[in-house]
């Protein structure tokens, strides 16, 4: 998931891919079927809160759905908009 977040930050700083098209491309490579994505559902629910809200980025939906997942939340954060997001709290 770390190599993910990495290669939207790529997208987003070294190509200028607008949010919108950073998501479509990591809906095609979470779609892709010579791909293996560690824990795709956690992906999966990370691109659609990214989608709704791509002012937050990427990895900070990925980031907030790990923890989901492992049972950590409320996520706190020094984000201002992340802490917005359901489950996430300010520090």
């Amino acid at each position: 998931m770390l190599t993910l977040a990495e290669a939207t930050l790529v997208l987003a700083t070294v190509y200028e891919l607008n949010p919108k098209d950073q998501a479509k491309a990591i809906g095609m490579l979470l779609n892709d079927r010579s791909l293996v994505l560690q824990d795709p559902e956690t992906v999966a629910e990370a691109l659609k809160l990214f989608r709704a809200k791509p002012g937050l980025g990427f990895s900070d939906c990925l980031m907030l759905h790990v923890a989901r997942k492992a049972g950590h939340l409320p996520l706190g954060t020094f984000d201002r908009n992340l802490a917005k997001a359901e489950g996430a709290q300010k520090l």
